[in-house]
């Protein structure tokens, strides 16, 4: 290395250990959300079809990529809560719709449009990713099978909270 670039590449190695440090601890850490009691919880896991007319809409986070990390959750632009590791929540909307779930991501929300039939429930999975600065979040649509095998083992969070 040439001897007049080493104080720079001190400075570089100096801010890459704290930007790394402060990456991981942001992956690894524990958020918590506000959550329903145990019967809530245990109810919305039945799976029951949802009221006539409506279709109903679990939206879920599980595993522990990211934990740190709470991440808003709309449908149709209206707040259905905030995230975190292992949480889950249940909403019926208008069924025979088009419906728009989005989620706050690193720099602007992430929209998954959701065409939905009456009677039906449907599930959404939101997942943490690699951002530039911190974490981002996105969404997609599961099959029945694997979004009720996933959500059986998760918590209902409560509904209505949103960090902005």
């Amino acid at each position: 290395m040439d001897v007049s670039m080493a104080p720079a590449f001190g400075v570089f190695m100096r801010y890459a250990t704290h930007i790394s440090a402060l990456s991981l601890l942001m992956l690894v850490g524990c958020a918590s959300v506000p959550m329903e009691g145990q019967e809530v919880s245990k109810a919305a896991k039945q799976f029951n079809p949802p009221a006539a007319g409506k279709s109903g809409v679990y939206v879920y986070r599980s595993g522990s990529f990211g934990a740190a990390l709470k991440k808003d959750i709309w449908i149709d632009d209206k707040c259905l809560g905030e995230s975190a590791s292992n949480v889950f929540f249940y909403e019926e909307v208008a069924g025979d719709a088009e419906h728009k779930i989005a989620t706050e991501s690193e720099f602007s929300p992430n929209v998954l449009p959701l065409t939905t039939a009456a009677g039906k429930n449907y599930f959404v999975r939101q997942y943490i990713k690699l951002g530039v600065v911190v974490g981002g979040a996105n969404l997609e649509l599961v099959s029945d099978e694997q979004g009720k095998k996933e959500v059986s083992g998760l918590e209902m969070a409560q509904k209505g909270h949103c960090s902005k």
